[in-house]
């Protein structure tokens, strides 16, 4: 069983930054990828960013240039620096992590994080 723990969202104001982690716990496969997906207000779950166990990055078109993804592998644990914030990034942030054992198991999934940001 894989438990995910994010924490980091809160307030900020518009051009501010924050820092998102998310500390996974449990039986963790070495081939595996963490990210963060985001669910703004209204609207359906999107990809932020994702980072492979190999260190491999992929961003959403909108966060590109303005957030970084980041693991610690010995912690289990992924962060996003998400810098230059603006008022269309508030969303409940979502932490993923996806396993590879002969085949992509069922993601994990945390509890969400709530990010706002005021104009």
């Amino acid at each position: 069983q894989v438990q995910l723990v994010e924490s980091g969202g809160g307030l900020v104001q518009a051009g501010g930054s924050l820092r998102l982690s998310c500390a996974a716990s449990g039986s963790i496969g070495s081939i595996n990828t963490m990210g963060w997906y985001r669910q703004p207000p209204g609207k359906q779950r999107e990809l932020v960013a994702t980072i492979t166990s190999g260190g491999n990055t992929n961003y959403g078109d909108s966060v590109k240039g303005r957030f970084t993804i980041s693991r610690d592998n010995v912690k289990n644990t992924v962060y996003l620096q998400m810098n230059s914030l603006k008022p269309e990034d508030t969303a409940v942030y979502y932490c993923k992590l996806a396993m590879w054992r002969l085949g992509w198991l069922p993601p994990s999934w945390g509890q969400g994080t709530q990010v706002t940001v005021s104009s």
